[in-house]
């Protein structure tokens, strides 16, 4: 016999953790949050790193803990595996992250390792020489990849002149790049100043600001803070259908206007964009995978930077439905934009976006992660509390207004990779559609303008798909 369903319980208060903070005499802000459910710490350094030099940026991360004047790669390893720790880094176009833990009783050696590689780090000529072919053979499997080239097209497309456009280097440029480069660049751009440490542990939070303190003062430098532009706004106009002769496949990609996380817009426009297609059960998800199986894991998020934010709208589509699924995916948009959701789909998206807050909070490595995140943009855990607290008292007025003002189709940017001969027309039905081709030469991919076809663009297709259903 079924039994139904419980109701959920009603979302309980988010509370966070009180957060201890010091501002070290090189530059450098330590927040330390205890959180006592396991006997771990979880550190996380930002530093700002806008990357206005890709290829050695990238490889930095790649090399930096490979050595430095007294330990080799080998010994680091070692010396953290004696704490039960682990310390690594990468990079996104805003931040260097350093990230790793240990037990909480070995804080203090973590903390020591850590500093010697800010200070020191040597990157030896047979390591960086080692993890330069890894990299330039980790981007050439990428440029292969249809769901790189859409991002790729789709930056290009986005952001023209903004450093952002372009965030994988060429493996030709990283081939290029000496031992010398990089220890210049970690000497110039890897310093304290502006730069966050966050710590989270079963450790008393004093202690772990005093640790940090004793440990990391002697980091310094002198060098610059990159600050990056605004981001360009949007700017409509044709499709862009980037070809890719022979392909199964094509990646539809939509780049929607978005707000920081500071604006008072933000909590409705996570919300409708949950409910149109940032989690399983939204109306986008129903539509092209649930009900015509146009594909298998359609997504759309807000995706936030430091000099702007987008939201972006993703799905991998067979090539014989490229021109419904796209069809589909404005209409879902303009229904969104212009009728206001249900009372049940709000409730719905709310009990799922303050769920994952909660969830996101309940691990020290998530906490860390969050504070880390939030810290980068000026705000402290303080933030999520007041955040919470908007979504719960967003109204389905203020849903639908959000939708109207983002995410109509019309105020988009819409690329398309695949195989062109075979979509064109199809998609030239729906809008004006501006072709260019993917070519691969010596491990680079190029752009190539071709030429503008087509009809009337995304306002034509999503009203025309309103016959169509959802």
């Amino acid at each position: 016999m079924t039994r139904p369903v419980p109701p959920l319980e009603p979302t309980r208060e988010l509370h966070v953790p009180q957060t201890a903070e010091r501002r070290l005499p090189n530059g450098l802000t330590v927040l330390a949050i205890q959180r006592s459910s396991v006997p771990l710490v979880e550190v996380r350094l930002r530093v700002p790193f806008a990357q206005t030099e890709l290829a050695p940026s990238a490889l930095l991360t790649q090399t930096m803990f490979s050595g430095t004047a007294d330990m080799s790669t080998v010994d680091i390893a070692a010396e953290l595996q004696t704490v039960g720790g682990a310390l690594g880094s990468g990079a996104d176009p805003d931040r260097l992250l350093v990230s790793g833990n240990s037990l909480a009783a070995g804080l203090p050696r973590l903390l020591e390792i850590m500093a010697d590689v800010l200070e020191r780090a040597a990157y030896p000529a047979d390591e960086v020489a080692t993890e330069r072919d890894r990299l330039v053979d980790r981007i050439q499997v990428a440029q292969s990849q249809p769901a790189h080239l859409a991002r790729v097209a789709l930056l290009k497309r986005v952001y023209g002149n903004h450093p952002y456009a372009v965030q994988t280097p060429e493996a030709a440029d990283v081939k290029e790049v000496a031992p010398e480069l990089l220890r210049a660049l970690h000497g110039e751009r890897v310093h304290p100043n502006g730069g966050i440490l966050v710590l989270v542990g079963d450790v008393p939070p004093e202690r772990m600001l005093d640790e940090a303190e004793r440990k990391l003062s002697g980091w310094g430098g002198d060098g610059r803070l990159i600050e990056l532009p605004p981001v360009p706004a949007l700017e409509p106009g044709p499709l862009t259908l980037v070809d890719r002769p022979g392909s199964v496949q094509s990646s539809l990609r939509i780049a929607l206007p978005g707000v920081p996380r500071t604006h008072p817009d933000h909590a409705a426009l996570q919300l409708a964009n949950l409910i149109f297609g940032g989690y399983f059960s939204s109306r986008w998800v129903e539509n092209i995978r649930e009900d015509k199986g146009y594909t298998y894991g359609p997504h759309s998020v807000v995706e936030h930077s430091i000099a702007g934010t987008m939201l972006t709208v993703s799905a991998e589509v067979a090539t014989e439905v490229t021109g419904p699924a796209l069809l589909e995916t404005w209409y879902e948009l303009g229904r969104l934009a212009s009728l206001p959701p249900k009372e049940e789909e709000l409730e719905q998206a709310r009990q799922y976006a303050l769920g994952t807050l909660q969830l996101g909070m309940s691990t020290q490595s998530g906490l860390a992660g969050l504070a880390s995140t939030y810290a980068g943009y000026g705000l402290r855990l303080d933030y999520l509390a007041e955040h919470a607290a908007r979504l719960a008292a967003a109204t389905l007025d203020d849903v639908a207004a959000a939708a109207t003002k983002y995410l109509a189709p019309t105020r988009g940017v819409t690329v398309v990779l695949g195989d062109a001969d075979r979509v064109e027309g199809p998609l030239g039905a729906l809008s004006a559609v501006h072709r260019e081709g993917v070519r691969q030469a010596t491990g680079l991919t190029e752009v190539a303008e071709q030429e503008t076809t087509g009809g009337a663009g995304p306002a034509s297709g999503a009203a025309a798909a309103g016959s169509a259903g959802a």
